[in-house]
């Protein structure tokens, strides 16, 4: 048994759930290692691709996931994903072949250690056969103890040693959750009971603990909001307020600011989440709640911090906290339950011929696809729509992996968010200009025969920076581009496909999923001009 042969058997030992990635000659070995060992591979189209993919999946199942990589321009393809996963605290093992040390002018050279830890990521190295099991062992368990994305430098020298046999591999454990200090707790319960307007914002650090905070904010009185990343937590409790930040509808906004009690769980409390600190009210008292005491604070003063797992917080200022009505009063709770959906609001239909309003699109979407669904959502001046007007049914059915910022993720993202939820319609939506950029990926799902709803919001163009520099006499030729027939393209990848030019043309997708889904359809929606989306302002606010 070679190293290689060993890194990939440990891991399979571990549990790896799934493997994703580009396969060249530095990282063959190792990837046949993991199939053979059960664990189940996908062959993406593209390193980035295969690093979101993975990402995505991690995420959703909540189980270890590794990618695998070929040396030097292996891994520089797949850094935007790694700085995606790492800047999101994936728990995600990425292992990278690396060039034998004495291979000093090896094309493939790149100081891989320095490029890992520029986009956030933690590197490691198996160093020789004899620490091979060791290497792999810390690596994995940082990746998961920890929740970091880690990248496993493989030297190609070093995986063709001969290793000795492992024997058996205890699994490391997942860290337990972290209880807050009883003062922390009453603390809480104080500001709680002093609150008449309190709101929970929960974020990603929240994930899982929908019942715990739902049961907290009705004995507080509290109305329920997420950040972005954990739209869904809260689907179906009655006051629940959607997404908050430059997402969040106009009620849904009122509210919040409205508020005199602010508490983040899991939730960094960032500009995005509070339109750069605009939803948080005059006087407001402000609550952070965090595994972590250096997030606590990290993006704007806090008056007070709380060392604590959300659920674990949540459960122990229940116990100690009285019931009251708080905000949730049934004024309050009519007004949600009639006004608190983007669609909800009177807009008029900015159609015009060839190109469809794109809320009018995303709301009758939303109608025709099943409730079941996965949402996975790229970046860009729609984005606002999918988020908002397509409906999830947990915080498990939205994917967004904005934390990069990066355009170009939002297919490989949908790609690994189905095969981590096949019970569920897989929806990417993405605008043209990210689409285009990450098209090669629509033969892997073809390939898998997923049945994938893709819906690219097209308006020719790079529509953030067409929005955003817009003005007498700018030149908006490097943003715009002649209109491309996406539909025509994805049936030469072996989609279905159809052209959106106006609700009638939905008819087709209604079609679509009545028949087999034995494979993607694509969605080209001409969409209109919406002279930059309503977030749009606020997120380019410093920018």
């Amino acid at each position: 048994m070679r190293v290689a042969d060993l890194v990939g058997r440990v891991l399979a030992g571990l549990g790896v759930a799934h493997a994703f990635g580009v396969v060249g000659s530095g990282n063959f070995a190792v990837t046949n290692a993991l199939r053979a060992h059960g664990v189940p591979f996908t062959a993406a189209r593209h390193e980035c691709g295969a690093t979101t993919m993975a990402d995505a999946y991690a995420r959703l199942r909540g189980e270890p996931t590794v990618v695998t990589l070929h040396q030097g321009c292996g891994l520089t393809n797949a850094l935007t994903g790694i700085g995606e996963a790492a800047k999101s605290r994936t728990p995600l093992l990425v292992l990278a072949a690396d060039v034998a040390g004495s291979a000093v002018n090896s094309n493939f050279r790149i100081d891989a250690d320095a490029a890992i830890a520029a986009v956030g990521a933690v590197p490691e190295r198996v160093h020789s056969a004899a620490s091979a099991v060791t290497d792999t062992l810390r690596a994995y368990r940082r990746a998961l103890q920890e929740r970091r994305t880690v990248v496993l430098n493989l030297p190609l020298d070093v995986q063709a040693q001969q290793a000795p046999d492992p024997g058996p591999v205890s699994i490391p454990s997942a860290p337990r959750p972290v209880r807050p200090h009883p003062d922390s707790v009453a603390d809480l319960a104080r500001v709680l009971a002093d609150a008449r307007r309190p709101v929970f914002v929960a974020g990603r650090g929240a994930r899982g603990a929908a019942t715990e905070l739902g049961e907290l904010a009705e004995r507080a009185g509290a109305l329920l909001a997420t950040s972005a990343v954990a739209n869904g937590l809260f689907t179906g409790d009655p006051f629940a307020l959607g997404i908050s930040g430059g997402f969040a509808s106009p009620l849904a906004a009122e509210l919040i600011t409205g508020a005199d009690l602010v508490v983040g769980w899991g939730c960094a409390l960032n500009m995005w989440t509070t339109r750069h600190g605009t939803l948080l009210g005059q006087g407001a008292t402000v609550v952070q709640v965090d595994v972590e005491s250096s997030a606590l604070g990290a993006h704007r003063p806090v008056d007070l911090g709380v060392v604590g797992d959300a659920a674990v917080t949540a459960r122990d200022v229940l116990a100690v906290l009285a019931p009251r009505e708080g905000y949730r009063t049934e004024l309050v709770r009519e007004r949600i339950a009639t006004g608190i959906r983007w669609r909800d609001e009177s807009t008029v239909d900015s159609s015009v011929s060839g190109r469809i309003d794109p809320r009018i699109l995303s709301a009758r979407l939303d109608d025709l696809l099943p409730e079941q669904r996965v949402v996975a959502v790229d970046s860009g001046n729609f984005m606002g729509y999918p988020s908002a007007y397509l409906s999830v049914p947990d915080e498990n059915g939205f994917c967004f992996t904005q934390a990069f910022q990066s355009i170009g993720l939002g297919l490989a993202s949908a790609i690994g968010a189905a095969l981590a939820r096949p019970d569920r319609l897989p929806v990417a939506a993405l605008g043209d200009g990210g689409g285009l950029m990450s098209i090669a990926e629509l033969e892997t799902a073809v390939r898998l025969g997923l049945p994938m709803v893709i819906v690219v919001y097209n308006d020719a163009g790079y529509g953030a920076e067409v929005h955003h520099f817009a003005g007498p006499g700018v030149d908006l030729g490097t943003v715009r581009f002649p209109d491309t027939d996406l539909a025509a393209i994805a049936r030469g990848f072996g989609c279905d496909a159809v052209t959106v030019r106006g609700e009638s043309d939905l008819g087709a997708v209604s079609g679509w999923l009545a028949g087999p889904r034995d494979r993607p359809l694509l969605i080209d929606a001409k969409i209109a001009d919406d002279g930059g989306s309503w977030w749009l302002a606020e997120a380019f606010r410093g920018h």
